[in-house]
């Protein structure tokens, strides 16, 4: 569904992602983790064709994103952004039918009612008795789950999240997670997407790929890749790994950031 060959971007003075070679299978779910500025947002919005690299390539589907229309791209992969601006005086009707730009294009956006995949959305993620609230009067994890249904009203194979627990909290984070998961097998959807928590990338994603100054660091199912030297060397941390006793994940405890020192002789260690 998606490959990325030699994949490099950077900002001016600051290069975010080197060489990167990434592909994700059709009907994976894919968690993707890393420290801030590691490149872990910029990798999905280069794939989305938000963005074009400085060398290198994403297919998505065999077809070159950067060759793709906005509209065109859109259609196949759908992007939940980590922020998203304020909607004072939409609804989350009106939200989620945003998401339906690229299919039914600026005249069709003007005709009224929801269409078939619209009513879906709102379904699938359990917010259709809350079409007429104003967004703005929702909660966080409320409102998340209004800009998921966004997503998904883009009726794309693949799913893109960026950071979607953030601001949540545990209750809302496990609600959005487990949504993700249900949908993933329902629609038969692709999804990548960008997590923080380790542990929660490790218990629902399939696949993690860690992302070490703009490279791949690690990358394969949970059980091999979540360990000690992850710890270490991708996050900076100290820790033990043991495993869930009802689940069989990798569950990680952390014991305190490594210095500066540690760091150095990590990087000396794996370089």
């Amino acid at each position: 569904m998606v490959r990325a060959e030699g994949l490099s971007f950077g900002y001016p003075g600051r290069t975010v992602l080197r060489g990167v070679d990434l592909a994700v299978r059709a009907g994976e779910l894919v968690a993707l983790i890393g420290l801030n500025g590691c490149g872990k947002s910029t990798f999905l919005k280069l794939a989305a064709g938000l963005l074009t690299p400085s060398a290198g390539r994403v297919l998505l589907e065999g077809d070159d994103v950067a060759r793709l229309s906005r509209r065109t791209a859109a259609r196949r992969v759908a992007l939940l952004h980590q922020a998203a601006p304020p909607v004072p005086g939409l609804t989350v009707r009106q939200l989620v039918r945003q998401g339906r730009y690229a299919a039914r294009g600026p005249l069709g956006m003007l005709r009224e009612g929801d269409d078939e995949v619209t009513s879906r959305a709102l379904a699938d993620v359990g917010v259709t008795g809350w079409a007429d609230r104003p967004v703005d009067a929702l909660s966080g994890g409320e409102r998340q789950r209004v800009r998921l249904a966004m997503a998904l009203a883009q009726d794309a194979r693949l799913l893109f999240l960026d950071e979607p627990t953030t601001y949540l909290d545990l209750r809302h984070q496990l609600e959005v997670l487990q949504t993700v998961v249900r949908l993933r097998a329902e629609r038969r959807l692709t999804v990548v997407m960008v997590l923080h928590d380790l542990n929660h990338a490790a218990r629902f994603a399939d696949r993690i790929v860690a992302l070490r100054d703009g490279r791949v660091a690690a990358d394969g199912a949970p059980a091999e890749v979540v360990t000690r030297r992850l710890l270490a060397e991708v996050l900076g941390v100290e820790g033990r790994v043991g495993i869930d006793g009802e689940g069989g994940w990798p569950v990680c405890y952390p014991d305190h950031p490594l210095d500066a020192f540690q760091l150095l002789r990590n990087e000396n260690h794996i370089h």
